[in-house]
């Protein structure tokens, strides 16, 4: 005469299948705890076996921390840096960054393939982008290809922006990015296969402990004499 072997438990066992019954007991346990717990269980009638019964429940949520930004425009949202936000300010109004090279910068900046870090724009992709206003006022001033393209040249030395092919062109990421923080340490950790880790090669160099604004805007730009037209 031979017996079942007894119910392995563990993660190479297999436990028995729960019951509809086994399952409805433990809910009317949890519902009975609860029910203690704010304190009017005694008020209320008791199920055949002394426990309430759910007759109505009700659940409200909050907004989830993880819920889409509301912002103008279908192009979503992107993430900047609050001392770089602070720096361009301070660059423009001591006369530190050209305007062409502040223009250019914003409409990369905001032109990003979300999750990647790059921007597909040609130079006269973005000249005819940064004129699309001008374009339609009499007389309106223009940027040129030509100032666009110095314009780039620039930013790339102070590693705001790097090309990385025709027509794209990638950002710093941590100065300015269209994404979650996963997938710009995906961008972080594509960059860093590409140049390395080293503290003097894009996108490294750049922030408050690196002083960049003495750095790299102490006289190169003050002495730069760049028009938009």
């Amino acid at each position: 005469m031979t017996t079942d072997p007894p119910t392995r438990r563990g993660s190479g066992g297999q436990r028995g299948a729960p019951t509809a019954a086994s399952d409805e007991s433990a809910f009317e346990d949890i519902l009975h705890v609860l029910g203690r717990q704010l304190g009017d269980a005694g008020n209320q009638a008791a199920g055949p076996r002394g426990r309430r019964k759910l007759k109505k429940a009700t659940f409200e949520y909050d907004d989830s921390a993880t819920a889409v930004h509301t912002m103008a425009g279908p192009s979503g949202y992107s993430l900047a840096s609050n001392w770089f936000t602070q720096l361009l300010a301070q660059l423009a109004v001591a006369n530190s960054i050209t305007k062409s090279q502040l223009c250019v910068f914003l409409f990369v900046a905001g032109g990003q393939v979300p999750g990647t870090g790059i921007a597909q724009f040609t130079q006269q992709e973005i000249t005819d982008g940064l004129n699309k206003l001008a374009a339609q006022k009499k007389d309106g001033k223009k940027i040129t290809r030509s100032t666009v393209n110095r314009a780039i040249k620039a930013l790339c030395e102070y590693h705001w922006l790097e090309q990385v092919g025709n027509g794209k062109i990638r950002l710093n990421v941590t100065l300015w990015f269209q994404g979650n923080s996963s997938a710009q340490h995906e961008v972080l950790a594509v960059i860093a296969d590409d140049h390395g880790d080293e503290p003097g090669v894009f996108p490294n160099g750049i922030g408050p402990v690196q002083h960049q604004e003495e750095f790299d805007f102490g006289g190169t730009l003050h002495g730069r004499e760049e028009r938009a037209g």
